[in-house]
């Protein structure tokens, strides 16, 4: 019962702003824009997220890294002093570790391509942004002539 009691109250709200938009096109030219802004500061935030992400993988790549060449030298010196057991096991952690690297290099171009994704989408929405703003521009060129028209045509008109 309350969801239809809420449809009926978001159909009638759904309808009262069709009908002003109707009659005041330039706030609907306003509300798309401010979308559109809303849009594309989520695009911005996304990309910066993604960013920092980069960053942190590229940082975990490069710890690991170091950990592989760690490892890798101390498995030489298990091996060089007869600790072959050791060293097994020495190089089953480098495996484990370049395999995580493996991982991070994989998720990291994933990321990347999440990446070129967002800035697609935010150079597409730039013009889009760019040709409604012009478009903006002259209609609201437009609506002000035609207020000034009515305006002369009133002040112009025999009175009854």
């Amino acid at each position: 019962m309350n969801a239809t009691w809420l449809d009926e109250l978001e159909r009638g709200l759904e309808e009262r702003l069709t009908a002003f938009l109707r009659e005041n096109p330039y706030q609907e030219l306003l509300l798309r824009e401010q979308h559109q802004k809303d849009h594309h500061f989520h695009l911005l935030s996304q990309r910066q997220k993604l960013q920092k992400e980069a960053k942190q993988q590229r940082q975990q790549l490069l710890e690991l890294a170091t950990n592989v060449r760690e490892w890798s030298a101390r498995s030489k010196r298990a091996k060089k002093a007869g600790a072959l057991v050791l060293a097994d096991r020495a190089d089953q952690h480098v495996a484990e570790l370049m395999e995580q690297g493996r991982q991070l290099w994989s998720d990291l171009d994933q990321l990347g391509n999440r990446f070129k994704d967002v800035e697609q989408r935010l150079c597409a929405l730039s013009q889009k942004s760019n040709r409604d703003h012009s478009t903006l521009e002259e209609d609201w060129t437009s609506f002000e002539a035609q207020q000034e028209l009515e305006e002369l045509k009133r002040k112009h008109s025999p009175r009854a």
